[in-house]
């Protein structure tokens, strides 16, 4: 047991190495949260009426109240967000409103399809919707085979059948909570300018 706790004592020891990188864990990610958020945001902002239609319609959207105020919170919060996560200011106060946009759309527009984002026929988060969807995903793939120059469609990638599940929205809520946690790093803004001005 003494050299199990010895060797674990090593092994960390020798990753500690690291350590000096560490800026870029939360730069990582908020380089990777950025053009998410900001393409969701801008395609609100650019399809604004239909967006707050959408969000205050109950027969075919998501029946929200105020639903224009709604989808104006949602756009700003999210190219706001964007610009803050990619130079890194204020991480810890946008990643708040960030994360309540993600806990909003995973449980109005996605709990009810499921886990998955892209639909697969078998697998722990496989339902009856995504496996009857790669049964017509294979007969569209039977009929563009037959009927259609196959090996061009599909040259820069494969057919898949969104599922639009809650996994993309989980996904971008785990890592806002760790840039919660974490901040935005020392290569950000906001280091800089603590480094500056927070003494």
């Amino acid at each position: 047991m003494d050299k199990l706790i010895q060797l674990y004592g090593n092994i960390n020891s020798i990753l500690d190495r690291a350590r000096p990188a560490e800026f870029l864990a939360p730069l990582l990610i908020r380089l990777y949260l950025a053009p998410v958020m900001w393409m969701a945001g801008i395609q609100k902002f650019n399809n604004f009426d239909s967006t707050a239609e959408w969000f205050g319609n109950a027969e075919w959207g998501l029946g929200l109240p105020a639903p224009a105020l709604m989808a104006f919170l949602a756009t700003a919060t999210e190219l706001v967000g964007a610009v803050f996560l990619f130079f890194g200011f204020a991480v810890r106060i946008i990643s708040v409103p960030l994360m309540i946009t993600m806990l909003v759309a995973a449980f109005t527009v996605h709990i009810q399809n499921g886990w998955l984002a892209i639909a697969t026929g078998s697998g722990v988060f496989a339902t009856e919707r995504t496996t009857g969807a790669v049964d017509r995903l294979d007969k569209a793939k039977e009929i563009l085979k037959q009927h259609g120059n196959y090996d061009w469609l599909t040259e820069n990638g494969s057919f898949v059948v969104l599922n639009n599940g809650i996994e993309f929205a989980v996904t971008y809520f785990i890592m806002l909570l760790v840039l919660f946690y974490l901040g935005s790093g020392k290569a950000s803004i906001e280091h800089l300018l603590c480094k500056n001005l927070c003494k």
